[in-house]
């Protein structure tokens, strides 16, 4: 099954392991090179942050590429023209899960609720997120169910609106509630460190 394989493929990766400031740093290096990084709540095991990194052709590594959590402030830490590009006004996409459903937040949308069309596109696994004053459209996967060959569902699909932002939220398989509560049993074998260098491969 592709859910076995995805964890199997977890548990076959080299992973360290850092407490720092309340959260749990997990790193992950993968037999094919890949690097994944995790950070989640120490008290709640909540999946704060996940993001991916891979070598290029050439075996140079690439950026860090975000795919949960609160992306940095453009220009964050200098005073450089990025601060003075920043539009506050533009929607900011997120992704922030929960334990039982795959959320993202869509900051700065400040029309009715009424005018946002969010549907599944099963053809392409994604889901589409528009409006009908033609003002914001996004498309979005969802690498989870890719990594495990899971279908999208319409039916797991709500929408709520608040404050400008936009949530959108798909309620987590069965399947990858199961997934994630085995990969938390595996990452509790990591001996985790508390300071930088620590050496803490699992078995």
């Amino acid at each position: 099954m592709a859910v076995t394989g995805w964890l199997e493929s977890v548990r076959a990766a080299e992973k360290t392991a850092l407490l720092q400031d309340g959260k749990r740093k997990v790193h992950y290096l993968f037999p094919d090179g890949k690097e994944m990084a995790e950070e989640y709540d120490e008290m709640t095991s909540e999946l704060l942050v996940r993001k991916w990194r891979v070598k290029s052709a050439l075996g140079a590594l690439g950026p860090w590429q975000l795919e949960v959590g609160e992306p940095a402030p453009s220009g964050a830490g200098s005073l450089g023209p990025e601060l003075i590009k920043e539009n506050n006004a533009n929607p900011i996409f997120l992704r922030k899960d929960t334990k039982m459903s795959f959320q993202w937040r869509i900051r700065n949308l400040p029309y009715p609720k009424d005018v946002y069309r969010v549907c599944v596109d099963p053809k392409e696994r994604c889901i589409i997120v528009r409006t009908t004053n033609k003002k914001y459209y996004k498309k979005f996967s969802i690498p989870d169910l890719d990594r495990h060959q899971l279908p999208l569902d319409e039916a797991s699909l709500s929408v709520a609106h608040a404050n400008c932002t936009l949530i959108i939220s798909y309620q987590k398989p069965k399947e990858v509630v199961a997934a994630e509560s085995e990969l938390q049993k595996e990452l509790k074998k990591v001996k985790t460190a508390h300071g930088s260098d620590g050496d803490c491969k699992t078995q």
